[in-house]
């Protein structure tokens, strides 16, 4: 997950808003509030700040002994039971005389010709002091946010190493493929790039699941080394009704097949986290874009005509048929758009090539890919070039450039899909509805808030889950029940 972005386009109005500071974070925690615990403590430091607030001013009236006197046995009585009370439960038995005593002395102290400026300056300090501490508990909890959509799960890491143990103690490799449906124009082609072995094993099951020929299905799965034989492994002890599951080494076709050093490393679809203005409001939202390796797929497949890529956060609800015979009118690629965000919004992030300003951008969950016209326009070596603009040293920058490369290489090469085959932001949209989430062919958890994740948002969850493995030793073993 690429959180880019992350302050929002150029030029944007109230850039300290929440969710141009911390993303997602914002929308989870607010469907995550808990209701206020320890409220008395609360409402005592309350008071206290307030009466500290009058108290310098109130010394210095003449006349006003007697009330400073009351005020500061107060400060004091409330300083010592907030010492040693961290909750309500803590509290002395005697603390609502001393709160109802308390508002009586701030009642007066209000009711007196004080300086209000002094009493201004006070509460000021005061409340510096508190929003200090509240954005230093809002950084640290967005950053433990973060950390946890970007970390694998215990559980899947576990699984992976055990799937990859087993596969070397295995006597015998049992794998049987069709390998001659590998080029076979006749079936169905489906490509996967993916290091996340539970979701792209879902993907594929929903898949077949829901196909009416998952016979003539082939799915061709790119992972890195690191995972591959757990890839491997897993497809060999699971079948998926007929349909062909071929696992690739990226790295290994790297090694075998190109020359050209331009992608060394399995590059899957980035997402990233735009903010745009949408009818005078600012809205944020996540779109996906081919990571560098699928910039590769006409040497991937050299003997295919068409395939179908899916990202490996996609669950299929619906037979793909009709969406493998979708005419693209001569185009490159078929593609979901995205209009609510046009290439002039995002130009800051755009170099200097030419491009229609009035585009919509794509999103790279589900595309239909002619290959044909992929060589014949040259989409690989446009990409190339834009990189070479676009590159710098550093990873972060390297993974940055997948949206102007992906949005500029296809740039009037996209048929658009009806928004009715899938329905986004099932991983960061808390409002989407369940009649729109039932009705869509393919379902993406774009953002954040992934089905696997303890963070995923649970009342989505339901649809990806459908699709699990029951009876899978080593997901017992290890302990993955998302």
């Amino acid at each position: 997950m690429k959180d880019s972005f992350e302050q929002g386009l150029p030029g944007d109005e109230n850039g300290k808003s929440c969710q141009l500071q911390f993303g997602s974070y914002c929308l989870w925690s607010v469907e995550h509030k808990e209701a206020m615990k320890d409220y008395t403590v609360k409402k005592l430091k309350d008071q206290l700040f307030v009466a500290r607030a009058y108290y310098p001013s109130i010394v210095k009236l003449d006349g006003m002994e007697k009330l400073s006197l009351e005020m500061k046995q107060s400060i004091q009585e409330h300083g010592h039971m907030l010492s040693e009370a961290i909750s309500d439960a803590d509290l002395p038995d005697l603390h609502r005389v001393h709160m109802a005593k308390m508002d009586q002395i701030i009642a007066a102290a209000k009711s007196c010709a004080v300086e209000c400026t002094n009493v201004e300056k006070k509460l000021t300090q005061l409340l510096d002091m508190t929003e200090d501490e509240a954005l230093f508990h809002a950084k640290q909890s967005a950053y433990l946010y973060r950390l946890g959509v970007q970390t694998v799960p215990r559980s899947l890491h576990c699984l992976s190493m055990r799937l990859t143990v087993d596969y070397f103690n295995a006597s015998a490799d049992m794998e049987h493929l069709d390998a001659e449906k590998f080029e076979n124009p006749a079936c169905q082609h489906y490509v996967i790039f993916s290091t996340n072995l539970l979701a792209s094993s879902m993907t594929i099951n929903s898949s077949v699941i829901n196909s009416e020929e998952s016979a003539n299905m082939v799915f061709h799965l790119l992972t890195d080394a690191q995972n591959f034989y757990a890839f491997k492994n897993w497809f060999i002890r699971n079948s998926y009704k007929g349909a062909t599951v071929r696992v690739i080494n990226f790295e290994d076709f790297q090694v075998k097949n190109l020359d050209n050093g331009i992608v060394e490393q399995l590059s899957p679809s980035e997402e990233f986290r735009i903010t745009y203005n949408n009818n005078a409001l600012k809205r944020t939202g996540y779109i996906s874009m081919f990571g560098h390796s699928l910039f590769l797929l006409p040497e991937l497949f050299s003997n295919l005509k068409r395939v179908i890529v899916l990202e490996d956060d996609t669950i299929v609800q619906r037979d793909l048929s009709l969406l493998w015979n979708f005419d693209l009118k001569g185009k490159v690629i078929g593609a979901v758009q995205f209009c609510q965000v046009k290439f002039h919004q995002l130009r800051a992030y755009l170099p200097d090539f030419p491009y229609d300003s009035s585009s919509c951008i794509w999103m790279s969950g589900v595309s239909i890919i002619d290959l044909d016209e992929w060589r014949e326009q040259d989409v690989t070596g446009i990409h190339h070039q834009i990189l070479q603009k676009l590159r710098r040293d550093t990873e972060d920058s390297w993974r940055d450039a997948a949206l102007p490369a992906g949005l500029l290489a296809f740039q009037d090469l996209i048929h658009p899909i009806e928004s009715q085959w899938v329905q986004f932001g099932l991983g960061h949209d808390y409002g989407l509805a369940h009649g729109a989430i039932k009705k869509a062919t393919i379902l993406h958890y774009n953002g954040n808030m992934k089905p696997w994740l303890e963070l995923g948002i649970r009342r989505y969850r339901k649809y990806w889950k459908r699709y699990l493995p029951r009876d899978e030793v080593f997901m017992m073993d290890c302990n993955v029940n998302p």
